[in-house]
C-alpha cells in the first residue's frame, strides 16, 4: 500500500474507533443521565404514560391522576386541597417539571425506581400494566388544616414536629399555590405558572417559607440564649438574679438597649423570659461569648447546610460576630436568621428533655401492591442540652403561658401543659418595616409525653404596627395546631 492510501486508511480507522468510543460512552457511561434528563422529551412522555402513584397523609391520598384528551401525555397530576399541601408535595407538571417530594420520590411515584425492578419484571411477564408506588408521609391532616386556616390570608409559615421522633406533623406556607393549575402543558397552564412566579407576583407564593425562608427569630431565640447561659454556668438557677442593668449598654458601644415591658433590672431568668427582657438576654449572650453561643445554637440545628427532610431546608445561621452584634444576636436580631422549621426544632428539643431528633416528612415508601420498600427510622441529631437544663427551660416556657404577666397566654389549652415563647422580630433599616410575629411552643400531656412542638411566624402587612405581637398573632395559631394533634390521638 502506498503512503497516501496508508494515511487515509489510518485516518478512517481512527474515525471508526472514535465513533465506537463515543457510542459506548453514550450507551453505557451516560445512559442513565440521558434517560433521566428533563430535556429528553421521551422521559416526560414515559413519566405521564401511566397514572402516577400517590402521596399519602394518614390513610388518604392527597394526590391523583386524570386522563388527558390531547397531546403526548396520557395522564395529568391532580391534588386535593392543593394549596394547603403544596409546601409538602411540591408540584409535578408536564411542562415545568417537578420539585419537592414529587421530584425527590419520582422513581417510586412513576414505578421506575430500581427497588421496583422485580415487581416490574413480574408484572411484565404477567401482562399487568406498570404502576407507581406511594409515598406515605408523617403529616397530620388535622394539624395541617388548622395551620393553613389559622394563617388564612396572612403571609407566614407553620412547622410542627413530634419531639420524640422528629416526624413533621404540619408544614404550611402562605400565600400558597394550587399545583393542579399548571400540571398540564396547555396555554392555560402556562398562564397559571406565570401568575405565581415572583417576578409577576411580589408575594412569591411558590416560596416555601416553612423550609426555605429565614427570618430574624426575635425573642423566640432567647430560649437558646437561656440554654447557653445555663449550660456554660453563666447562671445556675432560673430564679437567681442576673445582675443586669436597665438600660443595658451594648459592649464596646455607647448604645443603650431597652425593654418593651416589665421591670428587667437584675431580673431572674424565669421572669426575664416571661416578659421578654431584651437587656437580660443580650447581657447573657455577651457573657457566654460568641464562640459558645455558636456552639449552643449548632446543637439546636443552626449552621447546618444539609438538613434534608428529604426536601432540603435553608441553613439557619448564628454568625461569627463582634461583641455588640453577638449581644443582639442573642435576642434574635442582628445577623441571626432562622427558618420556622429550625425554631420548631428548638421547641422540640426542649420538650424532649434536650434530645433533638432529625425532622423528616416521609414515613414509608410503598410499591403499588402495598409492599413496604423503605421505612424511615427516627434519628437523633444531637443532645442539644442536658435533661436538667431542658427541664429548667420547660419551667420557664410554661411560665410564659401560664403566668398572668406572661406574653403567651393565648396558647393555653384546657387540661394540657403548654410551654411557649413569643417573639416580635424587627426588620428593615432602623426597624422601618413591620415586625415579624413569632411563637414557638410545645404541648405536654398528663402522662408527661409531648406529642407536638410548633413554630409559627406571621408577616402581617395588613395589621396595625402596634397590634403585631407573637402572642397576639402567632400564639392562637400554634394553640390550634397543638390541639389538632392532641385531639387526633384521642
Amino acid at each position: 500500500m502506498n503512503k497516501p492510501l496508508r494515511r487515509i486508511a489510518i485516518f478512517c480507522g481512527l474515525l471508526i474507533l472514535t465513533l465506537l468510543l463515543r457510542d459506548n460512552y453514550l450507551q453505557y457511561v451516560k445512559a442513565d443521565t440521558l434517560a433521566t434528563d428533563d430535556d429528553n422529551r421521551r422521559v416526560n412522555i414515559a413519566r405521564y404514560a401511566t397514572p402516577r402513584g400517590d402521596i399519602i397523609v394518614g390513610d388518604k391520598a392527597i394526590t391523583g391522576s386524570v386522563e388527558t384528551t390531547s397531546g403526548d401525555y396520557k395522564y395529568k397530576r391532580t391534588w386535593t386541597d392543593g394549596a394547603m399541601w403544596a409546601p409538602v408535595t411540591g408540584y409535578s407538571s408536564q411542562a415545568f417539571g417537578a420539585n419537592q417530594l414529587e421530584k425527590l420520590e419520582d422513581g417510586i411515584l412513576t414505578g421506575n425506581d430500581d427497588r421496583l425492578f422485580f415487581r416490574n419484571t413480574l408484572d411484565m411477564i404477567t401482562g399487568k400494566k406498570k404502576e407507581g408506588g406511594s409515598v406515605v408521609t408523617t403529616l397530620n391532616a388535622a394539624a395541617q388544616k388548622a395551620a393553613y386556616e389559622g394563617l388564612g390570608k396572612k403571609k407566614g409559615a407553620v412547622a410542627a414536629i413530634d419531639p420524640a421522633t422528629g416526624k413533621i406533623l404540619a408544614l404550611v406556607s402562605t400565600p400558597s399555590y394550587d399545583p393542579s393549575k399548571f400540571a398540564g402543558a396547555s396555554d392555560k397552564d402556562a398562564e397559571a405558572w406565570s401568575a405565581v412566579q415572583k417576578k409577576n407576583n411580589p408575594d412569591d407564593p411558590m416560596l416555601n417559607r416553612a423550609l426555605r425562608e429565614t427570618y430574624p427569630p426575635g425573642s423566640t431565640f432567647k430560649v437558646v440564649t437561656a440554654a447557653a447561659a445555663l449550660e456554660n454556668g453563666v447562671v445556675s438557677g432560673i430564679d437567681d438574679a442576673t445582675k443586669t442593668p436597665d438600660p443595658y449598654q451594648l459592649p464596646g458601644t455607647k448604645t443603650d438597649l431597652t425593654n418593651e415591658h416589665g421591670e428587667c433590672e437584675n431580673a431572674n431568668l424565669r421572669y426575664a423570659l416571661m416578659v421578654s427582657c431584651n437587656t437580660v438576654f443580650a447581657k447573657l449572650a455577651d457573657n457566654v461569648g460568641n464562640d459558645k453561643m455558636i456552639e449552643q445554637a449548632q446543637k439546636f440545628g443552626y449552621n447546618n447546610k444539609e438538613l434534608d427532610t428529604p426536601v432540603r431546608a435553608s441553613e439557619s445561621v448564628y454568625p461569627e460576630d463582634n461583641d455588640p452584634q453577638n449581644a443582639m444576636d442573642g435576642i434574635g436580631q442582628a445577623s441571626n436568621r432562622a427558618t420556622p422549621l429550625q425554631m420548631a426544632m428548638v421547641a422540640s428539643a426542649v420538650a424532649n428533655d434536650g434530645k433533638l431528633m432529625k425532622p423528616y416528612m416521609v414515613d414509608q415508601l410503598k410499591a403499588a401492591n402495598l409492599d413496604t420498600i423503605e421505612t424511615t427510622e427516627p434519628q437523633e441529631l444531637s443532645q442539644a442540652v442536658s435533661s436538667e437544663t431542658a427541664q429548667k427551660l420547660q419551667e420557664m416556657m410554661e411560665t410564659v403561658v401560664n403566668n398572668p404577666q406572661g406574653t403567651g397566654g393565648k396558647a393555653k389549652i384546657d387540661g394540657v401543659i403548654v410551654g411557649g415563647k413569643t417573639g416580635t422580630a424587627q426588620h428593615g433599616e432602623n426597624n422601618s418595616e413591620k415586625p415579624y410575629a413569632w411563637f414557638i411552643s410545645y404541648a405536654k400531656l398528663a402522662d408527661g409525653s409531648s406529642p407536638v412542638a410548633v413554630a409559627v411566624v406571621v408577616e402581617d402587612g395588613a395589621a396595625n404596627r402596634d397590634d403585631i405581637s407573637g402572642g397576639g398573632l402567632a400564639g392562637p395559631i400554634a394553640r390550634d395546631v397543638m390541639k389538632a394533634v392532641i385531639d387526633s390521638k384521642k
